[in-house]
């Protein structure tokens, strides 16, 4: 009986593992869902399973759009490069805007409620530890935009992670941060014309990351304006009028492989 009720068990899982699995460019992709504070988080996992032994793992914080294709993205392609990444839900239930008023509305209801979105990113970073092909010992975050502040945010606070990479973020100043505070090697990657982003913030933030943290690298890339990364930023800019972003592919490859370079240096340690 035991043996037969395991086989049904196993019978159980594998169906449900494979209505969710893909293979992407020999890339496996899975949706995920796990819950923080009684909220259901929308997940994908990608890893490349030709890897052998277990790997750093990587989260991939979203634009303030919400968990898009965007992010879904950027998790490939780091699981092309021999992590496994797991892009997130910081609004929970998959949510997505479809317009800047209501982008904005759900990025600054997460920063108010900074305790509930810590909680997130902690629940999908016990996730990405969690799984088969993670190094639970070695875990980064990337981010964009909202999911560049929300990585920094986390860094300053003295979160257990390796590396934090911030494309076109926001730069957040609340709560102080004090001297030796930061574990993580950060790196901030910004456009030098990126409207978004006050000077004295900047400045600030910098100076303030210096002392934070032993290994912190701010890029400022000539030319380029918010949402670098991101392809579709020509169109919302054109849609919803907002001339502030625009995509760059020489940036995008640029910032790409700064984070690449980051992340060999730091997880071969």
């Amino acid at each position: 009986m035991r043996t037969l009720l395991a086989f049904f068990l196993l019978l159980s899982f594998a169906a449900c593992a494979n209505s969710d699995d893909q293979t992407i460019g020999g890339v496996q992709t899975q949706e995920i869902e796990y819950s923080s504070r009684g909220t259901t988080l929308k997940g994908y996992l990608a890893y490349d399973a030709s890897v052998k032994g277990k790997r750093p793992g990587i989260l991939v914080v979203h634009e303030w759009w919400g968990h898009n294709e965007h992010a879904r993205e950027r998790a490939r392609m780091l699981a092309e490069l021999g992590y496994t990444a797991l892009a997130v839900d910081m609004y929970g239930d998959g949510k997505l805007a479809d317009h800047p008023k209501e982008a904005g509305e759900f990025m600054n209801a997460a920063m108010k409620d900074w305790e509930g979105s810590q909680a997130r990113f902690n629940a999908a970073k016990k996730v990405l530890q969690d799984h088969a092909t993670v190094d639970p010992e070695r875990i980064g975050s990337i981010g964009f935009c909202f999911g560049g502040a929300v990585s920094l945010r986390m860094a300053r606070g003295g979160a257990d992670l390796d590396a934090v990479v911030a494309f076109h973020s926001a730069l957040p100043l609340a709560p102080p941060v004090s001297p030796g505070q930061v574990k993580a090697a950060i790196l901030v990657i910004n456009g030098a014309d990126d409207d978004f982003l006050d000077p004295k913030t900047v400045a600030s933030f910098k100076e303030e990351m210096a002392a934070a943290a032993e290994d912190f690298e701010y890029l400022a890339l000539e030319g380029v304006k918010h949402s670098y990364t991101n392809k579709q930023a020509d169109e919302f800019s054109k849609k919803f009028n907002i001339p502030a972003m625009q995509y760059n592919k020489e940036a995008d490859e640029r910032a790409w492989s700064a984070m690449q370079d980051l992340f060999k240096r730091v997880f071969s340690q």
